[in-house]
């Protein structure tokens, strides 16, 4: 009866996004000890821009075992033919917003009043919803980089880690660090007395504020730490930012900077900052000092669609972008898709689900002409650089997890193989074969990986 509950609740969560295509329950876990053979027609090694052709990877638990063209397939171990299928590692979107949806109506694209409309805990559904539909388009690492209430974020990975659910491998930061006001411009009446800037934002403006805040986010689970580095006139300082990045190494995590000056960008790169978001106004010799820092750039690229964006902002996007890629800058896939309108439809009339939207911003990359082997490269290798994770998971070799994903077509000639994901495979368990996802035997009623996984 529970198991029966558990899928019941697996088909509603699907229902949300309903171009994900639900199968009928069939076991897929890879227990512990149990081998998987997956023979690949195409292997695609994106650092490389290399592919290798038949080629099989053996899989045992979570963890790919060994790859080559003429390995033997022990006993008893379960096949899986993508013989006809191009096989990579799984996508990486390394700026977004799991548990941010604000809206026309009610919001009015404000996105100041979903916290104060949506709780924590509708979010946290919400972004779970959302980490599904990502899944299924083969994005198995993504970096949430705040605005998701009261550690909603945080929740999930520890959800995921621990097994109560399948998705992507999430580097929460939980709350965005920043000085006075964050991103909004309160009343003295809300600021003074509600306090309407946290949990959005936490704020730190001396130096104990700054060692409390980001102690207090380790503490609650995050694995990067996010700071604005520039949302308001006063800032943070480049020694600031220095104090931000040593304390957040004492936890094992980096420093994310939103950037929206020249300025302040300066001072995010003299710091020797891990990543940069946004960063529109950044100069071609700033891009040159970040790629001598070898900084990361998660530039979120909207792009001019239907349903949102500017033929303006696109092509002012694109600039950026070419700018950063001539200078050699490490660029990451980034989306800070955090919205929602009724006009994200496809030509069929069905609504496009989370997935179709992010991988969507690879228009702005096309705009910008950027070769389809350094796309891939942004959207894997330099995103798991980004995630702070490439020592486990990323290129397809010995001792990685198995994170795959398989597509028609070559994504080293034509990155738009990518929005056609055949196959996905996370932590050695299938999640979507054939184009069809499944969840029964990925479920669990309790924390099957152990409940001190977060």
């Amino acid at each position: 009866m529970l198991k029966r509950i558990l899928v019941v609740i697996a088909v509603a969560i699907a229902a949300l996004a309903p171009d994900l295509g639900l199968a009928q329950p069939q076991p897929q876990p890879n227990r512990a000890g149990r081998v998987v053979a997956v023979r690949a027609g195409r292997l695609v090694d994106p650092d490389t821009g290399l592919a290798a052709l038949n080629q099989t990877i053996l899989v045992e638990g979570e963890r790919i075992t060994a790859v080559g063209s003429n390995l033997s397939v022990p006993p008893g171990a379960q096949v899986i033919d993508l013989s006809k299928l191009t096989v990579l590692p799984g996508l990486v979107d390394a700026h977004t917003h799991l548990a941010l949806t604000y809206k026309e109506i009610p919001e009015n694209n404000v996105y100041y009043f979903t916290y104060v409309s949506d709780s924590t805990a509708l979010r946290a559904i919400q972004a779970a919803s959302n980490s599904l539909q990502l899944l299924s388009s083969g994005f198995t690492v993504i970096r949430d980089v705040g605005n998701n209430g009261m550690y909603a974020d945080t929740a999930l990975r520890a959800a995921i880690e621990q097994g109560w659910l399948p998705g992507p491998t999430i580097i929460p930061s939980g709350l965005i660090i920043s000085t006075t006001g964050g991103q909004f411009q309160p009343t003295p009446e809300m600021y003074k007395n509600h306090s309407i800037v946290y949990p959005e934002y936490l704020e730190a403006n001396t130096h104990d504020d700054i060692v409390k805040a980001v102690r207090e986010n380790l503490l609650f689970g995050a694995r990067t730490i996010k700071i604005c580095v520039d949302c308001k006139p006063w800032g943070y300082s480049v020694d600031d930012i220095k104090l931000f990045i040593s304390e957040a190494a004492k936890g094992g995590a980096k420093v994310d900077g939103h950037v929206q000056t020249m300025e302040g960008g300066q001072r995010a790169i003299d710091a020797g900052i891990h990543v940069i978001s946004h960063g529109q106004r950044l100069t071609p010799e700033q891009h040159a000092q970040m790629a001598k820092k070898h900084i990361y750039l998660a530039s979120t690229d909207t792009p001019f669609t239907p349903y949102r964006g500017s033929a303006e902002g696109q092509a002012q996007a694109a600039r950026q972008l070419k700018s950063a890629w001539e200078k050699g800058v490490p660029l990451t896939f980034s989306t800070d898709m955090d919205y929602w309108n009724d006009r994200m439809k496809k030509a069929d009339g069905d609504w496009m689900d989370r997935g179709e939207l992010t991988i969507n911003f690879l228009l702005t990359w096309k705009a910008a002409g950027i070769p389809a082997k350094d796309t891939l490269k942004a959207i894997t290798i330099n995103g798991y650089g980004a995630a702070d994770v490439q020592g486990e998971r990323g290129s397809i070799k010995a001792g990685n997890y198995a994170d795959l994903i398989a597509v028609a077509g070559n994504p080293l000639e034509d990155i738009d193989a990518l929005r056609n994901v055949q196959f996905v495979m996370k932590n050695g368990a299938v999640f979507k074969r054939d184009g069809v996802i499944t969840i029964d035997g990925l479920l669990n009623p309790g924390p099957v990986n152990g409940w001190r996984r977060r």
